[in-house]
């Protein structure tokens, strides 16, 4: 009489052993496919900015290509605009980091 009973128990134990393994499986796949999101520079800004740091505020390398550098900008301004709602000051570093990596000159910053 108990060995059905062990029976069924081992099979439904079975049964959803492999339902959470099939699950996780499923969830790890899809984990795996999806691209990593990508990591910030975590500091502050520097006194005086420097070209690597400039690099950094763009994503980008510090020898770029002029196109590559005014594309970076614009896609960077775009997200930090001040009038839809993003920081003035932010702007600026923005805008001192591409005079930098273009050879404008040292504007520095007004803050």
């Amino acid at each position: 009489m108990a060995t059905p009973l062990v029976a069924g128990l081992s099979v439904a134990a079975a049964a959803l052993g492999s339902r959470y393994m099939i699950q996780a499986w499923q969830a790890f796949r899809i984990r795996a496919a999806m691209p990593q999101a990508r990591r910030f520079y975590p500091g502050g800004f520097e006194r005086e900015m420097s070209r690597r740091e400039a690099a950094l505020i763009l994503g980008i390398r510090e020898r770029a290509a002029l196109d590559k550098i005014k594309e970076a900008h614009k896609k960077v301004m775009v997200a930090n605009h001040p009038d839809a709602g993003g920081s003035h000051y932010i702007a600026s570093k923005i805008n001192e980091a591409k005079d930098m990596l273009m050879g404008k000159g040292k504007s520095g910053s007004i803050f």
